[in-house]
């Protein structure tokens, strides 16, 4: 199957080498760019990409509020944030305006290839100054260990599952379980633990040490 992907970034050079290389690519398609993120909500709406890459620092709308545009709207595509900063004041909104993956624009070609599709197979693909970042500011405490200890065994199951990378079709396939029943468990979790996202249920399970 071939992956639809979007490139919003405002530098022309940038979406020149993004798509020079991703063209080589035979089950990676460029259906569209973006020059910033007004124009990325748009070109969503009207392409309907499988993976945008998002970058952060853009005029009219940023990154950010672009993500969370698309996320009111769209909660299957899936948005990988392409950027230079990895600080903790760009990571953290990120995540929490629906981002599924955040790496850096230093990554490796063949990386970044690896990251797409593992993002749009329903992975979390984080840089590890990132996951850092996002682990250090979630706070912990008691509330989190009662939130784990409402989930069912099953629930706690595909949690772990998620947290090792897989997919729905993965979980299904470990578990022994129909894919449309992961789908429900993952959809339960995530409304027990008040979280958005799998990318958010990866972490707070990592930094809560479920076993």
């Amino acid at each position: 199957m071939t992956i639809r992907v979007l490139i919003a970034d405002d530098h022309h050079v940038v979406r020149r080498g993004l798509r020079f290389f991703l063209d080589t690519q035979t089950d990676i398609e460029i259906v569209g760019e973006a020059t910033d993120g007004q124009d990325a909500v748009e070109k969503v709406n009207k392409l309907n990409p499988d993976v945008v890459l998002m970058d952060l620092v853009m005029p009219r709308m940023d990154g950010i509020e672009a993500t969370k545009k698309i996320r009111e709207t769209n909660t299957t595509i899936k948005i990988l944030i392409l950027t230079s900063f990895s600080d903790q004041d760009h990571v953290i909104p990120a995540i929490r305006a629906g981002a599924n993956g955040y790496q850096l624009k230093d990554i490796e070609p063949d990386e970044l290839v690896k990251t797409i599709k593992a993002v749009y197979d329903g992975q979390s693909q984080l840089h590890p100054q990132v996951t850092h970042h996002v682990l250090t500011h979630m706070t912990g405490g008691g509330q989190e260990e009662n939130l784990l200890d409402t989930l069912t065994k099953r629930e706690k199951e595909v949690l772990i599952e998620i947290t090792n990378g897989k997919s729905n079709k993965e979980i299904a396939n470990t578990l022994f379980i129909t894919e449309k029943t992961v789908k429900t468990h993952v959809s339960n979790l995530l409304s027990k633990l008040e979280l958005a996202d799998r990318t958010q249920a990866a972490l707070y399970a990592i930094k809560n040490g479920i076993k």
